[in-house]
């Protein structure tokens, strides 16, 4: 009984994130820089209006997903440290780079 009131108690804590977007467009990312508020869980929509598919990749915050083409995937990240967290689309690097702020 213990154990069914804990969880329950946490389930409001790990359902509730901050919903931010990217999109990809022309094989870059929109915008290029996303800021978030640092300590805060936060679920990323990434919506691709190319044709052809796309990978998020980020060594810095341990994700990676690949987006089909006019395809959308959802990410969670976070709660993060103040600072600056580099990102790539692995399909198209020249392009399609971006980071997230949190401050």
């Amino acid at each position: 009984m213990k154990r069914l009131l804990s969880i329950a108690l946490l389930l409001p804590l790990v359902a509730h994130a901050a919903d931010y977007m990217l999109a990809i467009r022309d094989h870059r990312f929109l915008p290029a820089e996303l800021a978030i508020p640092s300590g805060t869980k936060v679920r990323l929509t990434i919506e691709n209006r190319d044709d052809t598919p796309e990978e998020f990749d980020s060594y810095s915050l341990n994700r990676e997903k690949v987006i089909a083409g006019r395809g959308t995937a959802t990410i969670f990240i976070g709660p993060l440290a103040p600072g600056r967290y580099p990102f790539i689309g692995e399909f198209h690097e020249a392009t399609a780079q971006g980071a997230i702020i949190a401050q």
